[in-house]
């Protein structure tokens, strides 16, 4: 399965905020056995957000795009407005959503009368309730507004806790087959041009090379669709590379 990952946010643009979506997404993917082919990082425009979503789901390169953002209902929450707009969909009110945040926000109030009172809070609830026309909504105790499925794309929510939670009411739609191993090497990412180039050759895998830093070895990584492919190809790789383990420090940190 492969999927494309884009992640909304000016604030990740400007460093103010570190990406870490991103890198937890992908790391759940690929532990389920997807293969993420693409990570795009844009700003809260929604005709951007429309684009790339129109685009990469006439795409059959991928076969699902997670996007992830602000879903509140604030003005700069524009994620799932993008979304819809992309898909060629309208945005619709979801009477039981709507209801649901209605209580939501009338536990707040009733818990934080100071706050309320002191910001004169309101909050849109049509916005935030508003989801393309057919979406099913993911629903989770751990967010305000709801993220959704629609068609191949999945919406969450941008704060880490809540994208999470929405990833995982749906982790079991990205099984897929694909697998990968990983071997720690001391020698230097030049010394293994032939290894590499002949275990492409011989074996349906594909293969990546990672440096060794100054305390830290290098690293082999072949990953496949084929179980035995992968073990095959690692094996083949172990009778010509040195290894080590992945804690082992390279000497080369200075003093």
């Amino acid at each position: 399965m492969n999927v494309a990952i884009i992640t909304v946010g000016d604030e990740l643009l400007a460093g103010t905020t570190t990406n870490t979506n991103a890198a937890w997404l992908a790391s759940q993917l690929t532990d389920r056995g997807s293969t993420v082919t693409r990570i795009l990082t844009i700003p809260d425009e929604r005709d951007l957000i429309a684009d790339y979503v129109a685009r990469w789901h006439a795409d059959d390169a991928f076969d699902a795009i997670i996007v992830t953002g602000g879903i509140g209902g604030t003005p700069d929450d524009v994620t799932v407005e993008g979304v819809a707009d992309g898909l060629n969909r309208d945005l619709v009110v979801d009477d039981s959503i709507h209801d649901g945040l209605l209580e939501k926000a009338a536990i707040f109030r009733e818990e934080n009368p100071e706050l309320v009172a002191e910001y004169d809070l309101e909050i849109d609830l049509e916005a935030a309730a508003s989801l393309p026309a057919g979406a099913i909504p993911l629903v989770v105790e751990e967010a305000w507004a709801p993220g959704c499925v629609v068609d191949d794309v999945y919406v969450f929510a941008g704060i880490p806790d809540e994208m999470k939670a929405m990833f995982h009411a749906v982790e079991a739609e990205f099984d897929g087959t694909a697998t990968a191993r990983t071997i720690y090497t001391p020698a230097p990412e030049g010394a293994l041009h032939d290894v590499l180039e002949g275990v492409s050759e011989r074996f349906d895998v594909d293969v990546g090379s990672y440096p060794r830093g100054e305390t830290r070895p290098g690293r082999i990584r072949v990953s496949g669709t084929e179980a035995a492919a992968v073990d095959d190809a690692i094996e083949w790789i172990l009778e010509r590379v040195e290894t080590t383990d992945p804690g082992a420090s390279t000497g080369e940190a200075n003093d």
